[in-house]
């Protein structure tokens, strides 16, 4: 019993993970500023596009926050910042693949590095599936404009059309049970998992188109 909860707080010592990453068969392929422009990408996310007006103006729901909506980001940024900074130390001192999982993994121990591990895979999970339903949005006003409608049963998320009777109402039915999907959140996530199936230098080139139309749009 002992030994078992030992090895749950087991580390493993920097010497044997800079071993394992002297032998590893991964090649370079980004140039410094594929790595900035992947850090800019990363920092500059769809939240900033899909809240920050309902955050300064409001809705029916609760009062915005107006101008005080600057003493947030700023507050937000310092605190960013000291996690940056935390990085930047973890990074240096462990210089290998793996992120917070390898940094847990060389100091607290594994059951550390394991919860963290899952806790990164949720947390990416979750935050693909909100970006992807905002953009799914955005392109459905989008295609509105240009005078074509999608249903609102093949662009429109479970949770959403539970609390819609017309929108399960207009759903085509299998056995009785209605059909919802959001298609077009479906389609972006499709896409943007082939060009990263495709490669990291494809990868790379996407993130440097988006980057730059980010910031023109904010500009």
């Amino acid at each position: 019993m002992f030994g078992a909860w030992k090895a749950l707080f087991a580390t493993k010592p920097l010497s044997e993970l800079q071993a394992e990453y002297s032998t590893s068969q991964l090649k370079r392929v980004l140039s410094v500023w594929d790595l900035i422009g992947l850090g800019i990408g990363a920092i500059i996310g769809a939240g900033i596009f899909a809240t920050v007006g309902t955050a300064a103006a409001g809705d029916a729901a609760r009062p915005g926050a107006g101008p005080g909506i600057i003493l947030s980001f700023v507050l937000t940024a310092a605190v960013c910042g000291l996690a940056a900074l935390c990085y930047a130390e973890m990074a240096a001192m462990v210089p290998i693949a793996g992120s917070a999982y390898t940094y847990a993994y060389a100091t607290l121990g594994e059951i550390f590095a394991w919860i963290i591990g899952w806790d990164l895979i949720i947390e990416y999970a979750v935050g693909n599936v909100a970006v992807a339903i905002s953009w799914s949005g955005y392109f459905c006003e989008l295609l509105r404009g240009l005078g074509i409608t999608v249903p609102a049963w093949a662009s429109t998320d479970l949770r959403t059309a539970l609390a819609s009777p017309e929108i399960l109402a207009a759903a085509p039915k299998v056995l009785g049970i209605p059909i919802v999907v959001n298609l077009p959140a479906m389609g972006i996530v499709l896409l943007l998992t082939w060009v990263l199936v495709r490669g990291i230098r494809e990868s790379s080139r996407t993130n440097a188109v988006m980057v730059f139309i980010k910031l023109a749009v904010l500009a």
